[in-house]
Parts: C-alpha cells; structure tokens; sequence
C-alpha cells in the first residue's frame, strides 16, 4: 500500500518556519493503529488524514504518542494541501472532526481556519503550574490547556519549563502569553503529555486565546505571534462563538509512504 504524504509549513511565509505538520490524503480509513504508528514515524507534533465523503471529508489528527481532538495547524496544512496540490476548486473546504464541523477557506495566500471558540475560566493557579513553569503568573484560566498571563513578551520568553513537572498537570496542554510588543499578544503553547515539549505554532490554544484576549482588551481582531524557535503569525477574530484564524503556509515535501 502507498500512501501520500505532504509536509507544510503552517502559519507562517517562510519555508522552516511556522510549524510544520504532515498530511496524508486517504481513499478510506486505515487502522487507526496504523495511523499512529504513521504519525510516530513522521514524528512532527501532528499528522492529519483526510478522507472524502460525499460534499466534505471526515478529518483526524495525530500526535507521535495520541490521537487529538483538535489541531489548527494541520488543519490549515490539510486546506492548502486541498487548494494548492490535489485541486479542490470550491471556496469552502467542510471537514468533519471530532471537534464538529470546522471549515477552511483560502484568499489570496491566506488560509482561514473556522473554528469553535473555547473560552477559559479563571482558576486558583495550582502549584505543579507554577512549579512547572519556574514563575509565578498573574493569573491563570483553564479550558481544555491551562492558561498563565505573564507582564511582558519579555517573560514569556524567559520561560524555560520543567516538563516533567507539566506532563502531570490535568490538561492537554499549558499556553502561557502576554501583551505583545509588536503585536496584539504573543504565547507559546507546552504539551509534555501529548509528546510535544513545545508546539512551534499551536491554532487550536488560539481558540482560547482569542476569547481571553477579546475579554482584556475590549476587541474582536488580533495580529498575534507564538514566540517558539521556529515563530509563527497568526491572524484572529472573535466571531461570537467562532473563532476565525488565518495563516499562511509552504509545501516543504512531497511524496509516498510504502506500507
């Protein structure tokens, strides 16, 4: 059996940069086994599958350890590997997710992800976070991640996390952001439990993000970064219950799995 396989650079212009992810186009479900040994092969912090249905495709992600719910950014892989290598010629792409119904549209070379907005709680800040993070936020909010705020761009990129101290925390994953100082807000986004020390761009923490933000700073559209090694921009508007994210990306490869 060979199966395609794409590896784009999401949300950002630059190819080595953003946060790359596989895709790999299906005419049907394989063993779902099969799928994680793949994206443990790949070994990128997500592997997406796709397969058609009618006028949508059913769409599932996968890190090197889990199968998730929900994955930003290769969502948008998916939809620029759909709009600019296998021909889809509609302007909305209908995925069908664990997550509900998400869709993808492309204008220009910005793709645009229609996601469920996931607003966070505000919560006593548990020890293990702080602990974890080597400093004391000033406040935390929980969704399906932790959320932290810190002062300064500056602090959030000072953090250097004890991840065997996260991975026990009760959450998929820790976003920490703040004010940004050329942009709305920035983040970085740690999920020791799901396998990945530190996502380079994560859109999905943007679902939570966004509403956050929205809250402090009294507005519906951000310009925001996450500050990883590899960087990525992103575009963000609160929609009511929706939050859109748009981004750019770069085909890095090509080619075929030999099963």
């Amino acid at each position: 059996m060979k199966i395609p396989i794409y590896q784009v650079d999401a949300f950002t212009s630059n190819l080595f940069g953003g946060n790359p992810a596989a895709v790999c186009p299906l005419a049907e479900w394989i063993d779902p086994g099969l799928m994680q040994s793949i994206a443990a092969e790949n070994n990128l912090s997500e592997t997406a599958f796709f397969v058609k249905k009618n006028d949508f495709y059913e769409l599932r992600w996968f890190t090197p350890e889990i199968e998730v719910d929900l994955c930003g950014h290769a969502t948008l892989a998916s939809g620029h590997v759909l709009f600019n290598h296998l021909g889809y010629a509609e302007k909305e792409i209908r995925f069908e997710t664990k997550s509900g119904r998400l869709t993808v549209k492309q204008s220009g070379d910005l793709i645009s992800l229609n996601f469920p907005a996931n607003p966070p709680v505000k919560v006593d800040t548990p020890d293990r976070l702080t602990e974890g993070l080597g400093k004391k936020s000033l406040e935390v909010c929980k969704s399906r991640d932790y959320l932290a705020l810190f002062e300064t761009e500056k602090d959030v990129l000072s953090i250097q996390p004890n991840f065997k101290i996260l991975e026990k925390l009760d959450a998929l994953g820790i976003i920490i952001t703040a004010r940004g100082d050329t942009s709305d807000f920035v983040s970085r986004f740690f999920a020791p439990a799901a396998g990945i020390d530190e996502d380079p761009v994560t859109g999905s923490a943007h679902t939570t993000l966004v509403p956050f933000w929205a809250n402090k700073l009294n507005k519906t559209q951000f310009h925001a970064f996450q500050i990883s090694k590899r960087g990525g921009e992103l575009f963000c508007q609160l929609a009511g219950d929706r939050v859109l994210i748009s981004g750019k990306a770069k085909t890095y490869l090509t080619g075929e799995i030999e099963i």
